[in-house]
């Protein structure tokens, strides 16, 4: 199906461009979203007659996109879940997550706009993609942490999946004779 764009779509093309896509895609994204115009006369004409008012609505989207986008550019938040000794999550960070975490700091991001091409699953400092406009990009940095205090650890470059990290614990200095006393027989002296 052939149709015209209403505003830049990454991957497909720019406004006013007639563009084929798949059916489906038309039918179930950007037809129902006004993304895009069924590709005839009429409507052709229709575009032609509202291109300066679509163009000066996109230019007004991308300019607010472009104001929150420097605010938010390289920030980092912290998201603190329950993980294992090794780092790995009991659960996972997706983009709802992402969406509450910048909702609690006061940014209005859409789920359709934060780009996680994973779930996240480990602790650890990682880059999410937003897309904030289809000409605005931006990342930002989730510290993904078991408490506030390991995200700080964490944000200044120590690496928390070790037990010495976690517990204060060196794992090389610890012998057997640190748990079990060699001179025991194994019975209690009541089973004696």
């Amino acid at each position: 199906m052939e149709v015209i764009l209403l505003e830049r779509i990454s991957k497909l093309g720019q406004m006013g461009e007639t563009v084929k896509v798949r059916d489906g895609f038309a039918r179930n994204y950007l037809l129902p979203l006004g993304k895009a115009l069924r590709a005839n006369a009429a409507n052709k004409a229709r575009f032609e007659s509202e291109r300066a008012t679509l163009e000066a609505r996109n230019l007004e989207r991308k300019s607010e996109a472009q104001k929150v986008a420097d605010v938010l550019d390289g920030k980092s938040f912290i998201v603190v879940r329950s993980a294992g000794e090794t780092g790995q999550l009991y659960g996972s960070v997706a983009a709802r997550d992402v969406v509450e975490v910048l909702a609690a700091e006061g940014f209005n991001i859409g789920r359709n706009q934060v780009h996680l091409n994973t779930p996240i699953k480990a602790i650890g400092l990682h880059k999410v993609e937003l897309q904030l406009h289809a000409e605005v990009e931006i990342h930002v940095e989730l510290n993904v942490a078991r408490s506030a205090e390991e995200a700080e650890r964490q944000a200044k470059g120590e690496e928390l999946t070790s037990v010495d990290a976690i517990y204060g614990v060196d794992e090389d200095a610890l012998r057997p004779e640190d748990f079990f006393d060699p001179e025991a027989d194994g019975l209690d002296e009541d089973e004696a």
